[in-house]
């Protein structure tokens, strides 16, 4: 499965942005789509994920009730929508493809090239 993100980009604290990710290849075998984040001298760390066929959905603290995952099955496609983004928010944010052959492992397979969110106090 090959990943493409988009969306990324420099807001104001406070504001809203929403990230994209495509899904190609494999997109049948899909099993859960993530978020991932890495800030500025930080390791990356789990933000969100979503089961691809239920909508199962599961949020680090950090991000509850701020931040949406949802996925469009017909457009391959995973979103971030984040909401009332602080400084803390800052990262490269990364989309993540587990399939069903490696479900439950906890890693994934495929991962996008990352898309910058900049959050300017």
């Amino acid at each position: 499965v090959q990943l493409v993100e988009s969306g990324g980009g420099l807001v104001q604290a406070g504001a809203s942005l929403r990230l994209s990710c495509t899904a190609s290849g494999r997109t049948g075998s899909l099993h859960m789509m993530a978020w991932f984040r890495q800030g500025p001298g930080k390791e990356r760390e789990f933000v969100s994920s979503i089961t691809w066929w239920r909508g199962d959905t599961n949020y680090t603290d950090s991000v509850k009730g701020r931040f949406t995952i949802s996925r469009d099955i017909l457009k391959n496609t995973v979103y971030l929508q984040m909401n009332r983004v602080s400084v803390e928010d800052t990262a490269v944010y990364y989309c993540a493809a587990q399939l069903a052959t490696t479900f439950p492992d906890d890693r994934y397979d495929s991962w996008g090239q990352g898309t910058q969110v900049t959050v300017a106090s």
